[in-house]
C-alpha cells in the first residue's frame, strides 16, 4: 500500500526529508527561546539568494561552526575565528554573512540587555501574539509585511545586517510570529491553535497583574 503523506503547503518537496521534518515540526510554531531566535537570525541571514532547502542541508555544520547559536560565544569571534569559517565546508562560505552574524551576534547581546531577552524585544513587533492567515495559495503569502519592515527597519537602526525586510519575514515565518500555513495544509490549525493558547496564557498572566496592582 503506497505511504499516503499528509497535504502540506506547496513549497514542501515531499521526498525531502530535512524539509518536510522542518516543516511538519517546526516552522510557524511560536519560539520564545532566545537562542532558537539566534538561529534562525543566522539561518534566514544565510540563506539570502540562496534556496532553504541548502541552508537546512548545513543546518548541523552552522551548529557546530557557531556554537550551537550561542550568541554570547559568536559575539567573541576573532578576526582570525571568522576567516577560518569561510573555509568550513558545513557552512556557506561567505565571508561577508559570517561576518555580519558575529556582528550580529553583538547587536543581539546589546537587545538582551536592554529588554531582558529577544524574545521580549521581537515579539513587540505583533503585539505579542501571531499573526494568523488564511491563504489558500503561495501566491497570496507576502514577501514583506508593514511589520516586518518596521522589525527590519528597528533591527538595522541597532547595528544588526542581512536583515532586510524579506529576511526578517522569512523569520517572522519560522518563529511562528505569523503563520502562513495555508489552510488546506494539515499544519495550519495545529499551528493556528499554539499561537492562541499562547495568547489565553499571555492574556491570564496580564490579567492577573492588573488585579494585584
Amino acid at each position: 500500500m503506497p505511504d499516503v503523506q499528509p497535504k502540506r503547503c506547496s513549497w514542501v518537496q515531499a521526498d525531502h526529508e530535512l524539509m518536510r521534518e522542518y516543516h511538519d515540526r517546526e516552522w510557524g510554531v511560536p519560539a520564545h527561546d532566545d537562542r532558537t531566535h539566534f538561529e534562525f537570525l543566522i539561518l534566514e541571514s544565510a540563506q539570502a539568494g540562496l534556496s532553504w532547502s541548502i541552508v537546512l542541508a548545513k543546518r548541523e555544520g552552522y551548529r557546530r561552526a557557531f556554537s550551537q547559536f550561542d550568541p554570547a560565544k559568536v559575539a567573541r569571534y576573532s578576526l582570525a575565528r571568522i576567516d577560518k569559517l569561510t573555509g568550513d565546508p558545513g557552512i556557506i562560505r561567505n565571508r561577508t554573512k559570517i561576518a555580519a552574524a558575529v556582528r550580529n551576534a553583538r547587536a543581539f547581546l546589546t537587545v538582551q540587555e536592554e529588554f531582558g531577552s529577544f524574545d521580549a524585544y521581537c515579539w513587540r513587533f505583533v503585539n505579542g501574539r501571531p499573526r494568523q492567515n488564511r491563504w489558500s495559495s503561495m501566491r497570496q503569502i507576502p514577501a514583506t509585511t508593514t511589520e516586518s519592515d518596521a522589525f527590519s527597519l528597528d533591527l538595522k537602526h541597532r547595528g544588526f545586517t542581512f536583515v532586510g525586510s524579506t529576511v526578517i519575514y522569512g523569520h517572522m515565518q519560522a518563529v511562528g510570529m505569523v503563520n502562513d500555513h495555508l489552510i488546506g495544509c494539515f499544519r495550519y490549525r495545529d499551528v493556528r491553535r499554539l499561537g492562541t493558547s499562547r495568547r489565553k496564557s499571555v492574556d491570564h498572566v496580564r490579567g492577573a497583574k492588573e488585579r494585584e496592582s
